[in-house]
């Protein structure tokens, strides 16, 4: 189970979370919801222990975020974090010596399915196929929590499908699923509970049926955060 308790976390002047308390229970899927700068990518490097916060406590099963909690805690980042002379192979074998949990044999099965070639240089993809390559990189372990920071951005709707059909058959029981997107009608009905921030601050969360209360998930944004934010966040690239 992860808990935030109370976490801030400041940038000099700038406050990109607010005293943020909630809980994550373990098995469901959670959109994190929110327009730019509303902290959704703060708060997954915080839970993926890249960042520390200011104030405040975060812990996973118990135990403080630090190097152990690593080792159950897959994240999937937006930007590029690859030397652009290594191939889609020797990222492979990276991760492997990475993480215990990294499967070589599930990796090769999702390069095969996103039709990645493991000879490739990073400097020869795409946009589209580097975001790729970081969803089957991430779904290549044996997570206990999987934190995809949206992953829908900039791919095409070919992809966009494959994108969600592979997160899908990446769930399992006992495994969480954290997903920040402003693609919210897209993966609305795979969600279990769903996390509203605004400028830092939580708004809401909890279970999306109870929080949507008859209504879409993709109405309840736009009467969270207004029109013009929604379809300005809609049409937006990368979540700060």
């Amino acid at each position: 189970m992860l808990e935030l308790k109370n976490v801030t976390k400041k940038y000099l002047r700038r406050t990109a979370l607010e005293d943020v308390s909630l809980t994550l229970e373990p098995g469901k899927t959670c959109l994190l919801l929110g327009p730019n700068g509303s902290g959704k990518t703060t708060m997954m490097k915080l839970i993926a222990g890249l960042s520390r916060p200011t104030a405040g406590e975060i812990t996973f099963d118990g135990d403080p975020i630090g190097k152990a909690s690593k080792a159950h805690i897959a994240y999937m980042p937006t930007e590029n974090y690859f030397y652009s002379y290594m191939t889609i192979r020797d990222i492979g074998k990276y991760y492997a010596d990475f993480f215990a949990d990294f499967s070589a044999q599930v990796f090769t099965r999702q390069l095969a399915a996103m039709e990645l070639d493991p000879a490739d240089r990073i400097r020869q993809l795409s946009s589209g196929m580097a975001a790729k390559l970081r969803l089957a990189l991430t779904l290549s372990r044996d997570a206990k929590l999987m934190m995809f920071d949206e992953p829908l951005n900039g791919v095409d709707i070919l992809t966009r499908t494959q994108t969600i059909d592979a997160i899908l058959a990446g769930r399992q029981a006992g495994r969480s699923m954290l997903i920040s997107t402003h693609l919210v009608d897209e993966l609305e009905d795979v969600v279990d509970t769903t996390i509203f921030l605004r400028k830092g601050k939580l708004v809401m969360a909890g279970d999306k049926r109870e929080i949507c209360a008859g209504r879409t998930l993709k109405d309840l944004y736009i009467e969270v955060y207004g029109h013009a934010s929604a379809e300005s966040s809609e049409s937006a690239g990368e979540v700060r």
